[in-house]
């Protein structure tokens, strides 16, 4: 029962597909020939192609005929005949088919080359036309530049002829260039031998040895010291030989000794004293003076020192260290140059000349040459440190030449023994940086005290009055004040300058004392 079903079924099956075929094959047949005869139910694909038939002259050369649509009107359509793997015309239509599309682009990259040929060929001719217009005016254009450049060279010539004022007075955008200074005549910056420079000027330069008193504050006493320095033989009078030096080599001295180029020493004297400035003159006697020491020394010439540039050769001779005399050298190294002091009696000095050449201990007081021998400086002092190398400084012979002369004409003080020395009759203290500054107070000696029947009392000092002048000398304080009287006898006369309060300020006032005896 099973198997006889089982045969039916693959009957009905086979018939089925049968007739699903047939109807399928019928439908396709349909559809192509619509497709063919009538040109409807298109595949999509194919509006891809694009299709161009120039109908009117396929007609009129018999590649197409009239067919007529649904609605009765007649199209023109290709014949054509052929299998499927073919695209033969057999009645010569085939020449008016539609062409691959990468033929007409070869066409018309053909036509385009054939035309930028003819363009290449036009833009030679312009190029040519163009070169003998260039060559035209290129000429023309050199005519005018050689015009122009002659006008240039005559320009220049005229710019030539301004003035170094014209100059100046024109701003300029460049930086100009460092000039090369061309040294064929010149001195050369570096001196090598100094020996004749040396055996000329050292005549002229004294070693100075000052005795003082120090004080030791850790044990509470007083001992005697010895300090060196150096000295300028600058002038001689019918007495005495004056000698300039530093005012801090002489400063504080019980006993004062020059030792000149020959080793001979002698007795010195103060004649007079710039503390602010740092300059000194000490004369000796010329009776102290042996003949041979007068034929070995010599006075020195003095230079301009406005005139020297930074960069010269410079000479320093001096007693360094208290060996006796030596010679350093080195170059201007700067001009106008600031050195501060620790010492209150010195100012701060802006117009020092700075060099290389070595600045020991003991060279103060000693000359500073040029290559000529002549003094253009007097050493001073120097930057001790470290890390500092070099850094000397002098005073410009021209700054201290007034100032030389003037203490030339004072009186040459001679420490006279205590029982004839003068006594003034004051009591005080020194006035204090706070209170010049807070109170406005004058620099000098404050008086504290003045003791009755005194030549101070006399005179008509009075209690608050400042000393700030003894005999044209500075006085910065009671040290300096008992100081100065170390030097004058009893019954000498002198003029005290001091500053004395007024209604709220201080004014100066000048009296004469006549010293007196301290008894």
């Amino acid at each position: 029962m099973g198997k006889k079903n089982s045969t039916f079924k693959n009957i009905v099956v086979v018939l089925g597909c049968t007739a699903f075929a047939g109807a399928y094959a019928l439908g396709a047949s349909c559809f192509i020939r619509n497709f063919i005869e009538e040109g409807i139910a298109r595949p999509t694909w194919l509006d891809k192609v694009e299709i161009y038939i120039d109908e009117e002259a396929k007609v009129a050369n018999g590649a197409m005929t009239q067919t007529s649509d649904r609605a009765g009107n007649d199209v023109p359509f290709p014949v054509k005949t052929g299998t499927r793997g073919g695209s033969k015309d057999r009645s010569g239509a085939g020449d008016f088919l539609q062409k691959p599309r990468f033929e007409e682009e070869t066409e018309t990259e053909t036509e385009t080359e054939t035309e930028q040929e003819s363009e290449t060929e036009t833009d030679i001719e312009q190029e040519t036309e163009s070169e003998t217009e260039t060559e035209i005016q290129t000429e023309t254009e050199m005519e005018t530049e050689t015009e122009q450049e002659t006008k240039t060279r005559q320009k220049k010539e005229d710019t030539e002829l301004d003035t170094e004022e014209t100059r100046k007075k024109k701003p300029s955008d460049e930086v100009r260039h460092v000039e090369i200074v061309e040294q064929k005549d010149q001195t050369p910056t570096v001196v090598a031998d100094v020996t004749a420079v040396v055996k000329a000027a050292m005549p002229c330069v004294v070693s100075i040895t000052n005795e003082y008193t120090a004080y030791d504050f850790w044990y509470d006493e007083e001992y005697d010291e010895k300090a060196n320095g150096s000295g300028i033989i600058v002038a001689q009078s019918d007495e005495e030989m004056l000698i300039v030096t530093n005012y801090h080599v002489i400063q504080d001295n019980n006993n004062l000794y020059v030792k000149f180029i020959d080793d001979r020493e002698a007795t010195a004297y103060v004649k007079g004293t710039s503390p602010e400035n740092d300059l000194a003159i000490v004369s000796v006697f010329l009776d102290d003076m042996s003949e041979k020491t007068l034929d070995n020394i010599a006075i020195a010439a003095f230079g301009d020192s406005d005139s020297l540039q930074v960069g010269e050769p410079a000479i320093a001779i001096g007693n360094s260290l208290g060996y006796g005399q030596s010679v350093t050298t080195g170059v201007i190294s700067a001009l106008n140059r600031t050195a501060y002091t620790d010492d209150q009696n010195m100012t701060e000095q802006g117009y020092l000349i700075q060099t290389d050449a070595a600045i020991n201990p003991g060279n103060s007081g000693g000359a500073l040459l040029n290559v000529k021998g002549e003094v253009i400086g007097i050493n001073s002092s120097k930057i001790a440190d470290y890390v500092i190398e070099g850094m000397g400084y002098a005073i410009p012979i021209t700054t201290a030449e007034p100032i030389i002369e003037d203490l030339m004409l004072r009186e040459t003080k001679k420490k006279v023994p205590e029982a004839e020395r003068a006594f003034l009759g004051v009591a005080g203290t020194d006035v204090i940086e706070e209170a010049t500054q807070r109170y406005e107070m004058p620099e000098g000696a404050f008086v504290s005290n003045v003791l009755a029947d005194t030549a101070a009392d006399d005179a008509g000092i009075q209690k608050g009055d400042i000393i700030t002048y003894i005999d044209g000398e500075r006085i910065k304080g009671m040290d300096e004040l008992q100081g100065f009287l170390q030097y004058y006898t009893i019954g000498t006369e002198i003029e005290v300058v001091l500053m004395r309060p007024t209604k709220g300020e201080y004014k100066e006032m000048t009296v004469t004392v006549k010293l007196g005896s301290k008894e």
